[in-house]
């Protein structure tokens, strides 16, 4: 294993564990970015379910560049309103393997603006 995917894994496992000590009964909004795209879920870990995601790939927003801030921002948006439309207020948010800056951050504070709470 390399160094760059050895220090991702030891992020995302040092990530998910303090997520699992302060979650509680809330669910996780799961942040995957590629060089393409952004994806969001909000997971119910205690079912194992999906209850709501969003994606750059998705039929509406597939037309628009799904790299930058403006179409994280946008799946931010996205994702609160389906969330909030599935009965979830409040989250605990898991960036995985990746730092909390550019896309991610802008994901994040969208979906806080929109009335997300994490």
């Amino acid at each position: 294993m390399s160094g760059r995917f050895k220090t991702e894994l030891k992020r995302k496992l040092r990530v998910r564990r303090a997520i699992k000590n302060r979650s509680g009964d809330k669910c996780r909004l799961s942040v995957f970015r590629s060089s393409k795209n952004i994806y969001a879920q909000i997971i119910d870990d205690k079912n194992g379910i999906t209850l709501a995601s969003a994606s750059t790939l998705e039929k509406d927003l597939r037309s628009e560049k799904g790299s930058d801030k403006t179409a994280a921002e946008n799946i931010g948006k996205l994702i609160a309103e389906r969330g909030k439309k599935a009965g979830i207020e409040k989250v605990v948010f898991d960036r995985g393997p990746y730092l909390f800056h550019g896309r991610v951050k802008a994901l994040a504070e969208a979906a806080r603006n929109s009335g997300l709470e994490f």
